[in-house]
């Protein structure tokens, strides 16, 4: 007896018909269970017909994005999974080209020079900006850009690429594209704007001065919890859809984008496919990578050390259940300003039913992939305002020493922790620096931790802990922490 198939709703605009106007780095499935989906959205409204996106691979690992693409005619399926089991597909077609730097670095230089290309936007992670955590400077020494300086050089970074496409529209007199961040950063386009024309100060002044002067970096947050495609999801979306696309993607039902309205050649209608355009965009960005982004971590390394592997099972712990909720609403949430048409008690709420969906199955250690990164971006910006202010850091000293065991890649039960940090160098230099009697060495990364290290409240936290951690195991150490008063100072 056969299962009937569950419908895959299809495109109702012809993809041979549209022509991009946003060239997209980092084509990966938070893209395209997002950006790629709005304007999928509005592409099937008869609108945006000269906004499709170009995807664009840098890194050696993006061929098999290339060839999944490629082999599926440019589209593939997106599942969204709510947590009442519900889960609509569609066939998403509005990335429309796809372009592999390495096969022909001219080809994506011709097209950013392209007067159609309005829009370049990125999701190349939050480390991927090459900026120094602690000076917010750009690392002009990397070596990978200081190839993409030799004279005459063929450019291999986003940076270099995207900083030629520049000069190649200014000296043809074409009018520049607008550079859109998607990353989860605080203030993504400010970010983007430094490390761009940082790189282009390095090439050619005079080009980083027009740069300064004429292009747009709006700053955006962006919202939906994208697992990883696993053989398991692809399976299961071929059996339950019949689509044997190489590489679908499944995400929550959940979506959102918050965007600055400043555009340097217009932009699609994005408010017609639920975009907020906003003057500005720091309040909704704070809250969510504060209280969202931040809870992550700190599921991520208690979960895995206290035994579970998925996000949805690790929440709904009780005693996790109460880790996060403590971090939101006594460390986190005092330190948002007001977020227009946002109460934060009911967003609160929102995100524990998203972690417990059990749908999505997003797994602790993609939330663990680049700690080094995310702990930086999501939970010492709420630390520091804290301790400016003579606050308690309970919670954030709990969440990193949770990550410093963690990152000495065992588990409790002595199986290895095989997780994933661009910075895996200096983390294990913290692992073994901790490990030779400084009860602090972990914080010493200046680069990372700034100067946590010398400060008596953190560190007196963190050492505590991470010791209870250790002598007593995850647990204990967690029940000891949230029945204590002291978090709530």
């Amino acid at each position: 007896m056969s299962t009937e198939l569950l419908p895959v709703a299809q495109p109702t605009y012809d993809p041979s018909t549209v022509t991009p106007g946003i060239v997209h780095f980092g084509v990966g499935n938070f893209h395209r269970a997002h950006q790629a989906l709005y304007i999928d959205t509005l592409l099937d409204a008869g609108l945006a017909t000269d906004w499709s996106i170009c995807g664009v691979g840098v890194l050696p690992g993006d061929v098999r994005m290339r060839d999944a693409l490629r082999d599926g005619d440019m589209r593939y399926t997106l599942v969204e999974r709510y947590p009442d089991g519900q889960a609509p597909a569609r066939s998403i077609a509005s990335i429309t080209e796809y372009l592999f730097a390495p096969d022909d670095p001219e080809a994506v230089l011709d097209k950013l020079a392209d007067p159609s290309v309005r829009i370049v936007s990125l999701t190349i992670t939050e480390g991927g900006y090459n900026i120094d955590d602690e000076t917010g400077r750009f690392l002009s020494q990397t070596p990978s850009i200081q190839a993409d300086l030799v004279p005459g050089a063929a450019p291999s970074t986003v940076f270099g690429m995207v900083v030629e496409g520049l000069r190649r529209r200014r000296d043809r007199g074409i009018p520049p594209f607008t550079v859109m961040s998607c990353d989860n950063l605080p203030g993504n386009g400010v970010v983007a704007r430094e490390s761009f024309t940082a790189f282009a100060e390095l090439l050619d002044p005079e080009l980083a001065t027009w740069i300064t002067a004429e292009v747009s970096f709006p700053n955006s947050m962006v919202d939906r919890i994208t697992p990883v495609t696993t053989d398991e999801v692809r399976e299961w979306i071929s059996e339950t859809y019949g689509t044997h696309d190489a590489w679908p993607v499944a995400s929550e039902g959940f979506t959102q984008w918050v965007l600055e309205d400043d555009f340097t050649l217009g932009r699609p209608p994005y408010e017609k496919a639920g975009v907020q355009l906003v003057a500005d965009v720091t309040p909704y960005e704070h809250l969510k990578l504060r209280l969202l982004n931040a809870s992550h971590q700190a599921m991520a390394y208690f979960g895995y050390l206290m035994g579970y592997r998925f996000a949805h099972e690790a929440s709904t712990d009780p005693l996790i259940v109460r880790l996060l909720l403590s971090w939101m609403r006594d460390e986190a949430a005092p330190t948002l300003d007001p977020v227009p048409g946002v109460d934060v008690a009911d967003y609160e709420r929102s995100l524990m039913e998203r972690f417990a969906n059990p749908y999505v199955r997003d797994t602790l250690l993609r939330l663990a992939t680049d700690a080094s990164d995310r702990i930086a971006k999501f939970v010492l910006p709420v630390v520091q305002d804290r301790l400016a202010t003579g606050e308690g850091v309970e919670l954030g000293a709990a969440i990193v020493a949770s990550w410093a065991v963690f990152a000495r890649g065992v588990d409790e039960s002595g199986e290895p922790i095989p997780f994933i940090d661009r910075q895996a160098e200096a983390v294990a230099r913290a692992v073994e620096r901790q490990g030779h009697d400084d009860p602090v060495g972990f914080l010493r990364d200046s680069l990372i931790f700034g100067d946590l290290a010398d400060n008596p409240i953190f560190a007196e936290a963190f050492t505590r802990i991470y010791r209870d951690i250790l002598s007593y195991g995850s647990r204990a150490a967690l029940e000891t922490l949230v029945d204590a008063p002291s978090h709530r100072k």
